[in-house]
């Protein structure tokens, strides 16, 4: 199922005479459980936003401050997702890249160029011109404002699944693997929001077959 977020600026006619482009950016490939998220950004000139860079550069609080920021001041933004069930089903890349694709076409304005950080072409539709640039996030404010949203949109999610789900602990680990997170795993057993394509997610399910048989 498709859980695609799309929260927009208000946003300008698109002047011919200006070149736009957008900074695409994700968040939430490594994590254990939990959509994967994109963001689209297109920037003015002048944006006058301090403190753009790599989102993982960036303290926490200081990550919503920019971000709302960033939903005040671009010319056009989006957030998009694709689901546990088409991570599941297309793999992490595949939806991660479709993710990517939702947040340029949930843009208000379209790019005359899309900037992806890191090696994978999206291949958005009708020819929209892309360039891939590795650490994209440290070198392009726009790819930094798209990491930044992506980044504290995944973050929330998470936050409002330990709300449902404290004894997970999602909102200290944001679903990675850590030791805390794959102990819950052991004690509590897989969550429908869990990547079940995912090795440590294979092994628990398997651990907790195993377990029901010896019982």
């Amino acid at each position: 199922m498709n859980t695609q977020l799309s929260l927009f600026a208000e946003t300008p006619e698109h002047d011919d005479n200006v070149f736009l482009i957008a900074g695409v950016d994700e968040a939430g490939r490594g994590p254990l459980c939990g959509d994967v998220f994109a963001a689209a950004v297109i920037l003015d000139e002048d944006h006058g936003i301090e403190g753009l860079t790599d989102s993982k550069k960036i303290s926490e609080k200081k990550r919503y401050i920019i971000a709302q920021e960033i939903k005040e001041k671009a010319k056009a933004w989006c957030i998009a997702s694709a689901s546990v069930e088409e991570i599941d089903t297309l793999n992490i890349l595949q939806a991660t890249l479709l993710a990517m694709r939702r947040a340029v076409a949930g843009l208000d304005v379209m790019p005359d160029l899309v900037r992806v950080d890191g090696n994978q072409n999206p291949k958005f539709p009708n020819h929209l011109a892309c360039e891939t640039v590795i650490k994209g996030d440290l070198l392009h404010q726009e790819i930094s404002a798209a990491s930044i949203l992506a980044k504290t949109a995944r973050d929330l999610s998470m936050i409002a699944l330990d709300q449902d789900h404290p004894e997970y602990g999602f909102k200290q680990h944001k679903g990675y693997g850590t030791a805390a997170h794959l102990a819950a795993l052991a004690a509590h057993g897989v969550l429908p929001t869990h990547r079940r394509s995912f090795a440590p997610i294979q092994k628990a399910l398997a651990c907790i077959k195993d377990k029901n048989i010896v019982e």
